[in-house]
């Protein structure tokens, strides 16, 4: 294994600066100049006389001078500086040489005039009357209200600061002279030989049919005339469809780094926008770019946000914007002006919500599902996960992928990274098996919460509850093999879980799931059993009997009394409450999910009965160490009495039917890993 140390002298490059901010500084320099002009301003500062006042003022000789704004109608009045000595005024105008302080240069006063041309005349006449020492200053003239015009405008500019700003974050923040002109654009980001994607096939694993189908839209994109010559024609679209975690999205970044040809990628939810009509013009704008730049691959993900059916939810007479979308996305697909070399790629986890004008072929000609990856492509993912970690030799990746199962890539991807993020947190130099434990049972019952008090009566009551469990599955035919259970805290509400290793199968029968409910009935029955009472602690087991006891009965058909008949319908709407059957029906199936219900409940409780000792072993032992592994329950009880290889021994020992046929006929090339069927989640406890 390659050396993955770093030299930590190394000096770091150089980050980006982070981008600054430069509106919020815009708006506060231009809130900050008009404050400031403001608080300069003299006449907005100045203490109103009346003109009693103010002619007492002028006979006593304070006034030094006077200032009569004529088309404002208003009197700026200065006193003379021995008049400012007088305590009166110092009190009233409050002079300091202080920033808040008044000005000692004035102007000191004002005064609201009426009628201009009577003041002039009637202060003419008292100023003339005054001796020449006592006589003030006066000046009348025009003067514009600068103060008033910059505030005016200064809030206009915020206005339409503002407004710009809006627009910029609604259009994306488009590019100089973009913006609101720019909005209905297309969002899409263009990958092509300037800026490559890195990602290749090599780095998705577990999806060897997945990367089949869009390796030959890849391949006839690089060399057409090879299919082109025997006549075919290449595909308008493919749809990836699966669970969320899968790598669909994964898929289509390795698709760009494949192809040498131009790559738009965007998301569904980039044709939404509040303005009518923005939708379906940036679905023309894309169409448009790609016809521009073909060939070329276009990558929408979650396209279910343009694609639900239309005139589902819709109020009758309403514009719906995402019908208007969804329209224009068909018309581009396949219509009258749709030209070829543009192939559409989309994602979506909800392909039952999709108009079926769009799945229909001659738009996405392909529907590519991508499933979660069975015990060999989970095998796969971990060798491409595990290979920037530093691995103790002791790690088993076959063991990894047999504990894992129903885990999409994502979840894989998780378990590795909360394995090294364990491992440095324990201060070690590689990442061990122990570590990897500890990462899934992490991601399976939650954060372990060691801390978490809980009382003595509590523990007990959860020990026999979990050792119920470990002992019905241990002695039930068709349940699935212990790994390990835990009465240690996890999670938010879990006081104790139980992991289990389910073989990984598509079908099942009547006998298997009957077992299961027996299994997941173990904890209850125990707590009965030995403390002929019940908690709450069972919560999880019986939701998930309740809805294995209804699908027996109304979605499988495995009923005798209710007979081969399904009530499930996978095209309904998730928001449908009609019941397909009568009410007397839905009597007989109540009745019927019950009895199997307190059928297997009753089972149980013999089976623990007839096993109590079993029971009391497990329990003092879960009491004393709080966790015990699938070694420890057969040194405590002895092996299972069935003989049954598990997923990971037929992994790591057995061949599925095909390797062996191929075997036998000794054709080259084969690679001896054994074809399994499918798998079911593991399942935690209480």
């Amino acid at each position: 294994m390659a050396d993955n140390k770093k030299d930590n002298n190394k000096p770091l490059l150089p980050t980006k600066p982070p981008r600054g901010n430069y509106q919020i500084w815009v708006i506060l320099a231009t809130v900050a100049v008009i404050i400031g002009v403001m608080y300069f301003s003299n006449t907005n500062n100045l203490k109103d006389v009346d003109y009693d006042t103010f002619k007492q003022m002028v006979n006593n000789g304070d006034v030094k001078k006077v200032v009569l704004v004529q088309n404002r109608k208003f009197v700026e009045i200065t006193l003379r500086p021995e008049a400012l000595q007088n305590a009166k005024y110092k009190q009233e105008l409050n002079i300091s040489e202080g920033p808040l302080g008044g000005s000692a240069s004035g102007p000191h006063f004002s005064m609201k005039v009426v009628d201009v041309g009577n003041f002039d005349q009637e202060f003419r006449t008292i100023r003339d009357k005054l001796p020449a020492d006592k006589m003030p200053e006066y000046k009348p003239e025009d003067r514009e209200d600068y103060f008033s015009v910059f505030v005016q405008w200064g809030f206009l500019f915020l206005l339409l600061f503002g407004f710009w700003m809006l627009m910029r974050r609604m259009t994306g923040g488009a590019g100089p002279g973009g913006q609101i002109f720019n909005i209905g654009k297309s969002k899409a980001a263009l990958f092509d030989a300037e800026s490559k994607v890195k990602i290749t096939f090599a780095d998705v694993a577990g999806l060897d049919e997945a990367k089949e189908e869009v390796k030959e839209i890849v391949d006839f994109l690089k060399t057409p005339l090879k299919f082109t010559k025997l006549g075919g024609k290449i595909p308008k679209g493919a749809l990836l469809v699966g669970p969320p975690g899968t790598g669909k999205t994964l898929l289509a970044k390795a698709v760009a780094g494949e192809a040498e040809v131009p790559f738009f990628s965007l998301s569904g939810s980039d044709f939404v926008e509040m303005f009518v009509g923005v939708g379906a013009a940036r679905v023309r704008d894309l169409f448009k770019q790609a016809k521009e730049k073909a060939p070329c691959i276009v990558f929408i993900d979650e396209i279910d946000a343009i694609g639900r059916s239309r005139g589902r939810g819709q109020v009758p007479g309403a514009n719906d914007e995402r019908e208007n979308t969804l329209n224009s996305l068909l018309v581009e697909m396949d219509g009258f002006a749709t030209d070829s070399g543009v192939i559409i790629l989309a994602a979506t986890n909800r392909p039952d919500v999709l108009d079926s004008a769009l799945l229909r072929p001659g738009r996405f000609d392909r529907q590519i599902s991508i499933d979660k990856p069975d015990i060999v492509g989970r095998e796969a993912i971990f060798k491409v996960h595990l290979k920037p970690i530093k691995l103790d030799p002791t790690v088993d990746v076959k063991k990894l992928s047999a504990q894992t199962p129903g885990f999409a890539g994502a979840e894989i991807a998780n378990v590795c990274n909360e394995a090294a993020l364990i491992a440095a947190r324990r201060d070690k130099k590689a990442v061990d098996m122990q570590d990897f434990q500890d990462a899934i049972d992490r991601v399976i019952g939650g954060l372990e919460k060691k801390n978490k008090i809980i009382l003595p009566e509590e523990k007990k009551i959860v020990a026999f509850h979990e050792a119920g469990h470990a002992v019905a599955g241990w002695f039930l035919e068709h349940a699935d093999p212990l790994v390990k259970v835990s009465i240690v805290p996890r999670g938010v509400a879990a006081l104790g879980y139980a992991q289990y290793l389910p073989r990984e199968q598509f079908l099942y029968q009547t006998e298997q799931m009957l077992d299961e409910m027996c299994m997941a009935f173990g904890g209850r029955a125990a707590e009965e059993l030995v403390f002929g009472k019940i908690s709450t602690g069972a919560l999880s087991d019986l939701e998930r009997i309740t809805k294995m006891a209804y699908s027996i009965v109304t979605i499988y058909g495995m009923n005798k009394e209710i007979g081969n008949i399904s009530f499930y319908d996978s095209k309904q709407s998730e928001y449908s409450f009609q019941k397909p059957y009568s009410e007397a029906m839905a009597e007989r199936i109540d009745r019927e999910v019950k009895k199997i219900i307190d059928d297997a409940y009753h089972r149980t409780k013999s089976l623990l009965t007839q096993h109590r000792q079993h029971l009391d072993t497990i329990a003092k032992e879960l009491l004393e160490k709080e966790i015990l592994f699938q070694a420890d329950l057969e040194r405590l009880i002895g092996k299972r009495p069935f003989e049954k290889l598990t997923t990971y021994q037929q992994f790591t020992n057995g061949l599925g039917k095909y390797e062996k046929k191929q075997l036998e006929n000794e054709q080259p090339g084969v690679d001896p890993t054994p074809t399994l069927e499918g798998e079911k989640p593991a399942e935690s406890g209480n």
